[in-house]
């Protein structure tokens, strides 16, 4: 018989498909904000964290590729991630 944590046993699939639907809900108001709120007013606006569940570690930024500003166009950036050499327009 499989024993599981009182955690584990909070977390049937119900639970499961409520938290995933809330997160794409939070997702989607996030991209909605971002897409068609000032620019001034939404560049430090963050995505969501997605709600803890059991099993799923927290997402890392450890490959964020940045456009434009002070980053430069991210050219480079995005050749290293895909194996090949920027080229200038």
């Amino acid at each position: 018989m499989r024993r599981s944590s009182a955690e584990e046993d909070y977390w049937n699939p119900d639970r499961q498909l409520k938290a995933a639907e809330i997160d794409a809900v939070r997702e989607l108001t996030y991209v909605t904000v971002k897409l068609h709120g000032d620019p001034k007013k939404t560049k430090r606006l963050r995505p969501p964290e997605p709600i803890p569940r059991p099993g799923v570690e927290k997402r890392r930024n450890s490959r964020v590729i940045r456009f434009g500003g002070r980053h430069g166009s991210g050219a480079e950036q995005l050749a290293t991630v895909f194996g090949g050499r920027a080229t200038t327009p």
